[in-house]
C-alpha cells in the first residue's frame, strides 16, 4: 500500500515548524466609512498574514508588540496570545493584541494549507448571516424605505438606531441637566437624562411607522438609545416590546451586569450588548446572571479569532446567542466569517460598508461583491480565505494623517521592557 503523501496538504515553500516572524507592518486607512489600519506580519519563509487593527483604535498598540513577536513560530498562535494578551483592554486598547491575532490565524492556516475555520475545529455553516448598518434619520418613513431597500438588496435582518436624538427636537420628550444632552464622555447612569411619556410616545409613532413598511416577518433591532438611565430604558423598552424587536443593544454600558439583570428581567425583548469587551473573563457577569440574551463581541476589541470562539461557547454554555459586531475592512470581516462559521450559537454578523462598492475590491480571490443575498459563502482557501491584498484600492484608502504602504517600523524593533506577571 502507497504511503500518503502528507507534503500534499502543505505549502511546499513553508516548514510549519521552521517558520518566524520577522517584520510587522502597517498601512493605515479611512473613509470605509470609518479608520481602521491593517496589520501585515512576514516570516522567512515567505508566508505573510493579514490582520487589521479595529476602527478607532491606535496603531501603536500594535507596533508597541512587534518586538515581543520578532522570532516567534506565528503557529503558536495560542502561546504568541498569552504572552501579549496583557497589553490589550477593554474597547479600543485590545486593537493591536487581536490585529495581531487575525494574522496568526492567517499565516498558520496558510502554513497548513487550511481555512482559519479549520484550526478552530471546523465549521457549523457553510454561509454567514449579515446584517448591515443603516444611515439614521428623524424621518420615519424615510428611515423604513432605507431598511426596505436593504431587503431588496437581499437582507433579511436589520437593524435601526431608536434613540434621544430622534427626539431632542420635541418639546416637552426629555427632562435633562444643563448641557448635558450634548456630552458623549458621561455614563448613562450619571447623565441626570430621562425620557418623559411624550418622548416615549414620538419614538413608539416612528417604529410603528417603520414596522409598518418593512413588515414583521424580518428581525429588525434597535440601537444608539443615547445616555439615558436604567429607569428610562426601561419604561422605554417596555413601551416598544409590542413591535418584537430583535434585540434592544447596549441600552446602558456593559459594566453594570447588575443593571442588564434588572433590565432583562424587566422587558420582553432580548437585551444585547458586549462589542467593548475584552476576552472571556469580561462576559462573566453578564452571562451568569442571565443579564443577556445576545452577546455581541467585536472580534478586533474580544481577543480576535480563538477568544471569541471561546466567548460563543461560553455563552451557549448558558443559553445566550453570540452576534457580532464588525466595522473595519474585508480583511477583519473574514476574520469574523471564520470564528461564526466555527461557533455553533452564532447569529448574524454586522457590515458597516454596504453602501461602499469599492470596500470589496480592497482584497482578491473572493467574490465581488462579498456580501451575496444578505450572506457571506465562508472560503475554502488557506488562512483567512482571500489571496491578497489590492494594493491600487489600499492606496486609495490610505489616510494622509498617517504613514504610507506598509512602511519599515524598524524603530519597534528593539522596544523592550520586563513583561512578566509573576516574581
Amino acid at each position: 500500500m502507497t504511503e500518503p503523501n502528507l507534503e500534499a496538504n502543505v505549502n511546499t515553500h513553508s516548514r510549519p515548524t521552521d517558520l518566524r516572524i520577522t517584520d510587522m507592518r502597517i498601512a493605515c486607512l479611512r473613509g470605509l466609512p470609518m479608520r481602521t489600519a491593517i496589520l501585515r506580519i512576514d516570516t522567512n519563509q515567505g508566508l505573510i498574514g493579514y490582520g487589521e487593527i479595529r476602527d478607532g483604535a491606535s496603531k501603536t498598540y500594535a507596533l508597541m508588540l512587534k518586538s515581543r513577536i520578532i522570532g516567534e513560530n506565528p503557529c503558536n498562535i495560542d502561546k504568541i496570545f498569552r504572552k501579549i494578551k496583557q497589553f490589550g483592554y477593554h474597547a479600543r486598547q485590545a486593537g493591536g493584541v487581536c490585529g495581531i491575532e487575525m494574522a496568526l490565524f492567517d499565516l498558520a492556516g496558510k502554513a497548513y494549507g487550511v481555512p482559519a475555520y479549520q484550526l478552530l475545529g471546523g465549521k457549523f455553516r457553510d454561509q454567514v448571516l449579515c446584517y448591515c448598518d443603516t444611515p439614521s434619520t428623524n424621518d420615519a418613513k424615510e428611515m423604513g424605505r432605507r431598511l426596505k431597500e436593504r431587503m431588496e438588496m437581499g437582507f433579511s435582518y436589520l437593524k435601526m438606531d431608536v434613540g434621544i436624538q430622534l427626539v431632542r427636537d420635541i418639546p416637552g420628550a426629555l427632562i435633562s441637566p444643563p448641557d448635558r444632552l450634548q456630552s458623549r464622555d458621561i455614563m448613562h447612569s450619571f447623565t441626570g437624562i430621562q425620557l418623559t411619556d411624550k418622548g416615549i410616545a414620538a419614538l413608539c409613532d416612528y417604529v410603528e411607522t417603520v414596522r409598518d413598511i418593512v413588515g414583521y416577518e424580518v428581525p429588525l433591532a434597535a440601537d444608539h438609545f443615547g445616555h439615558i438611565g436604567l429607569e428610562s430604558c426601561i419604561r422605554l423598552g417596555r413601551a416598544l416590546d409590542k413591535y418584537t424587536l430583535a434585540w434592544y443593544e447596549d441600552m446602558i454600558p456593559w459594566q453594570f451586569a447588575d443593571q442588564y439583570a434588572r433590565l432583562s428581567a424587566s422587558v420582553d425583548t432580548p437585551i444585547c450588548t458586549g462589542e467593548d469587551i475584552y476576552l472571556k473573563e469580561g462576559f462573566k457577569d453578564l452571562f451568569e446572571k442571565r443579564a443577556i440574551a445576545v452577546c455581541h463581541p467585536d472580534l478586533a476589541t474580544s481577543g480576535g479569532l480563538l477568544e471569541t470562539k471561546k466567548i460563543g461557547d461560553y455563552a451557549q454554555e448558558n443559553g445566550i446567542a453570540m452576534a457580532m459586531h464588525f466595522a473595519g475592512s474585508p480583511v477583519s470581516c473574514l476574520a469574523n466569517v471564520h470564528c461564526a462559521a466555527a461557533t455553533e450559537n452564532f447569529l448574524v454578523l454586522e457590515n458597516h460598508s454596504v453602501d461602499l462598492p469599492q470596500w470589496n475590491d480592497l482584497i482578491t480571490g473572493l467574490p465581488n461583491p462579498l456580501i451575496e443575498n444578505g450572506h457571506i459563502r465562508v472560503p475554502e482557501k488557506p488562512g483567512l480565505g482571500f489571496d491578497d491584498l489590492n494594493e491600487d484600492m489600499v492606496r486609495e484608502f490610505l489616510d494622509p494623517e498617517e504613514s504610507g504602504y506598509f512602511e519599515p517600523t524598524e524603530l519597534w524593533d528593539r522596544e523592550w521592557s520586563h513583561d512578566r506577571l509573576w516574581s
